[in-house]
């Protein structure tokens, strides 16, 4: 036997030769017997347990590969990669080294809380995130030395028998050698929305996955009947396996905020180099010692960087992800929270994203008459929707030629799609099968053969008569009828009935429904022949229909900007139907279908414009990700199936369905939403589009304070006089005047005109040439008041220097302080704008005055920053010096509305 060699997921995996020779590439190619032969095997014995085990020692356990936890130790490094962090930690390095070790341990205990609370966070959802990826484990039955035994599915083995019947998760992917009626639901692998037939017959090799009726896999659902197989593939070999390595290899990178906030530090990185060098090269060359231009360096760098920047943005990350969460809305990592928000265009899946995942009879119909289901907001007393005759009949023999288990024929009815909603329908609109069958008790039951692709049951009544029930394709149901309802009575099915029927049908179908025949005859006994001498009754419509918030959440996107765009495995007039229902697909606009790749020219920009994507792979899922994001969309992903697995991790953030969402699709996702409610990610854009503008409005305030503080020291190094701010009151200052209005303008609701704008580009900086120059005016209108006072006083209590830098430091506090409101939109009016309504902001500003007031009359703290009582005259100096930025910014931002308005 060949070495085990080492799978890429890391399970050890064993090479070809060491699996049954003759194995098959395509074994749908291949007969049931071929296949047997190939596992050498007996369908009738299966392995023996001896067997069995020595080829899951070979291949591995039936399991797939998982996506690795987020470990403790992880999480807590992750919190340690900002860029501003290691600036900090540098700075607090360069404070301890020269002596300044109140601020080195200042500045460390900025980074340990900031450390903290994004700890606590992260580490909180990665634990309920691995609470929801423990759902879902099944088991499997298989035939083994000729006993059936039912183990857990991670223990099948390729070779085994195993067997499923309705309702059974298929174990591993399986060539079937015995199938009576089967049919089994693919959509979370397909995205097909119908349950799938299923035949022993041998396909071509070039046959699609949803049309390889002779296998199944891993993962689907058995609808209907039962079926024995061979397994093939188990684990990572098989084709929900394929679709995990997929999803390994399909890497999301950084978020855009963590993208743009790691440039912003770079920026910043380089400013406080630049500037530290340049005012020590200036403090040198005008002979100021050195101790004294190492300690400038020093309090530039501490001003330079915004301590307060990751306590802020990841406290206004993790209020908005606690906001989510109470919104049915998971979220994984702190910065997808925001990623939504800078999102432009959504792919979504249909089944069970903009649909319910759950079959509804919607039409009923004759070839001159046509009843449709009202919707559920009709009135009581409405008669448009009033059941006719020929519709009661056909929703009736519906619930009598049912092979679903009936429950009560509402919520607990189980088992294929189709027969369930019929069974729904009978009782909503009609008589519940229990009452029908308790008055023509069930006499036989003819199971669907999939070669005549029709079923029946047959029913005997008081009087001794026979009624058959019929249902089944339209073509095979037509073939075998001779009369066909009317309202005037049975109508001979002659050449031009038929085709007036046949064209009524491609109608239904035309609209994106699944139509089946119903049909009957009554017979004395005994019984006979079901499929002979039939009574065409009507045409069922069924669709998997729309959610009922879909069409108002497509709008408010619309509203905002944002794409929508269906990304489906579903057929095209199915996919267009629902895409017409819930507003996404205007009149006459159609489907792509990608075809297969390479894609030409033509095909790319066909799909960069299309607003349904159907017929597409996981692998084409795929690709249409990265043509969008090629393009510079921020792409989000919504979907629940296995299929959608890989395009989920690959977007920028990927959104799973948390009830009805697969395993795989909620493990690759960055967002899982607990109600699957697509009206949610709506508020999710909103939120994090609020989160982005209060991160931004923000930094240009604490970027406006710290470069205040730099021109306030470093125009004094230029010049032979004491630093008007001392290090240890810069760093107090970023620690409250700072962090405290920035974390309550971070806190804020946002504008009301959020989703009303377009969403930021791809590459768009996180603060432009409009945000750099309101940074720059703001430090300016702050900075020269501050300096000023401080000449002023330096000058007029000359015996008492530290009068002076208790005046420039109260005054470059009060008026940072001042400074926040005008941080409130361009827009807004002077008074009653987003800063003045927000309650975050008056608490932050009592705080803050309290802690400066603090800094001034408790003797330790005053001790610690060096300050000294002042008089009323000092007092008056620092009130009105403090209010010049207020006043210019309100001057500003009035002068611009006005201006705006002119024009």
């Amino acid at each position: 036997m060949p070495a085990p060699s080492r799978h890429p997921t890391g399970r050890s995996s064993v090479a070809p030769t060491s699996l049954p020779a003759g194995t098959a590439s395509a074994p749908w190619t291949r007969t049931a017997a071929d296949s047997l032969a190939d596992q050498g095997v007996d369908a009738n014995r299966g392995l023996s347990e001896t067997e069995a085990t020595q080829r899951r020692r070979q291949v591995g356990p039936n399991a797939l590969a998982r996506r690795r936890r987020r470990s403790t130790w992880r999480v807590l490094i992750d919190q340690l990669r900002s860029l501003i962090t290691l600036l900090l930690l540098a700075a607090a390095a360069l404070a301890f080294v020269f002596g300044e070790r109140l601020d080195a341990v200042a500045i460390a205990a900025v980074i340990a809380l900031n450390t903290l609370i994004g700890f606590c966070t992260e580490i909180r959802a990665v634990y309920s995130m691995e609470a929801l990826r423990r759902l879902g484990r099944t088991t499997a039955r298989v035939r083994r030395d000729g006993i059936v035994r039912e183990l857990p599915a991670a223990e099948v083995v390729p070779g085994d028998i195993l067997l499923c019947t309705a309702g059974d998760i298929v174990g591993a992917d399986v060539r079937l050698v015995q199938a009576s009626g089967v049919q089994v639901d693919e959509s979370a692998l397909t995205g097909e929305s119908v349950p799938v037939t299923k035949t022993l017959t041998p396909v071509p090799a070039e046959t699609g996955l949803a049309e390889r009726g002779c296998m199944m896999f891993q993962g689907t659902a058995v609808t209907r009947g039962t079926a024995e197989g061979v397994v093939l593939a188990t684990g990572t070999r098989t084709e929900v396996g394929r679709i995990a390595e997929l999803v390994e290899a399909a890497d999301s990178g950084d978020t855009p905020l963590e993208r743009r906030l790691e440039r912003l530090g770079r920026q910043l990185a380089w400013a406080s180099c630049a500037l530290a060098a340049a005012i020590a090269l200036a403090g040198l060359a005008t002979g100021k010692d050195l101790f004294l231009v190492v300690e400038t360096a020093i309090a530039l760098a501490v001003a330079t960087v915004p301590e307060g920047l990751p306590i802020v943005s990841t406290l206004a990350l993790a209020r908005g992800m606690w906001r989510m969460a109470q919104r049915h809305a998971l979220v994984e990592h702190l910065p997808a929270v925001e990623t939504l928000g800078s999102t432009n265009v959504i792919l979504t899946d249909k089944t069970g994203t903009l649909t319910e995942n759950r079959m509804t009879v919607t039409t009923l119909a004759q070839a001159d008459a046509v009843w449709t289901q009202p919707p559920e907001d009709a009135a009581e007393d409405d008669t448009a929707g009033a059941l006719p005759d020929f519709a009661r009949e056909a929703l009736e023999l519906g619930a009598l030629c049912n092979a679903a288990d009936r429950g009560d024929g509402r919520s607990t009815a189980s088992g294929d799609p189709m027969e369930t909603a019929l069974l729904r329908a009978a009782s909503e609109h009609a008589t519940p099968r229990r009452t029908l069958v308790a008055a023509r008790h069930v006499v036989h039951e003819f199971a669907f053969d999939p070669d005549l692709q029709m079923m029946a049951t047959v029913h005997e009544d008081a009087e001794g008569r026979l009624h058959f029930a019929v249902k089944g394709a339209p073509e095979a149901v037509m073939a075998h009828c001779v009369h066909a309802r009317a309202a005037t009575g049975d109508l001979v099915l002659d050449a031009a009935a038929r085709a007036a029927w046949t064209r009524r049908q491609e109608e239904l179908a035309g609209n994106g429904l699944r139509v089946i025949a119903v049909a009957t005859k009554v017979t004395p006994p005994p019984l006979a022949d079901p499929y002979r001498d039939l009574t065409l009754v009507a045409l069922v419509g069924l669709i998997d229909p729309p959610r009922g918030p879909a069409r108002a959440a497509i709008e408010v996107c619309r509203r905002a900007g944002i794409r929508v765009v269906m990304l489906t495995g579903d057929h095209a007039a199915t996919a267009s139907a629902v895409g017409r229902a819930v507003g996404l697909l205007a009149r006459g606009e159609r489907a792509v279908t990608p075809g297969p790749t390479p894609w030409s020219t033509a095909t790319r920009r066909a799909l960069l414009h299309a607003t349904i994507v159907a017929r597409a792979s996981p692998e084409q899922k795929l690709r249409v990700i990265e043509l969008f994001q090629e393009a510079g969309d921020v792409v989000a992903m919504l979907g629940d199936g296995v299929n959608d697995a890989p395009a989920l991790r690959r977007a920028d953030i990927g959104v799973a369905m948390g009830l009805r969402g697969t395993q795989v699709a909620r493990q690759a996702a960055d967002m899982v939403l607990g109600d699957d409610e697509l009206a949610t990610v709506p508020v999710a854009i909103e939120q994090g589009r609020a989160i982005y503008a209060n991160l931004r409005k923000f930094v240009v305030y604490l970027l406006s304070c710290n470069l205040s503080e730099v021109l306030v020291i470093g125009s004094a190094s230029l010049v032979d006089v004491p630093l008007p701010i001392h290090p240890l009151q810069i760093l107090f200052l970023n620690l409250v005047t700072d962090v405290f209005p920035a974390l309550a303008l971070g806190f804020g609701e946002g504008s009301r005109s959020g989703m009303t704008r377009p969403p930021r580009r791809r590459h768009d900086a996180f603060l432009g040439r409009r945000h750099w120059l309101g940074i720059v005016a703001g430090s300016l209108t702050i900075s020269a008041p501050v300096l000023a006072v401080f000449w002023i006083v330096r000058a007029w209590r000359a015996e008492d220097p530290a009068a002076a830098v208790t005046v420039a430091f109260l005054t470059l506090a009060a008026a940072q302080l001042f400074h926040i409101f005008n941080m409130s939109d361009r827009e807004a009016p002077t008074f009653a704008n987003e800063v003045t309504a927000n309650p975050w902001v008056w608490g932050a500003l009592a705080i803050c005055t309290g802690l400066m007031l603090a800094a001034m009359w408790w003797p330790p703290l005053a001790s610690v920053l060096a300050t000294v009582p002042l008089d009323a005259g000092s007092w008056v100096l620092v009130l009105g010096a403090s209010a010049v930025p207020l006043c210019i910014g309100r001057a500003h931002h009035w002068l611009g509305r006005t201006r705006r308005a002119a024009k």
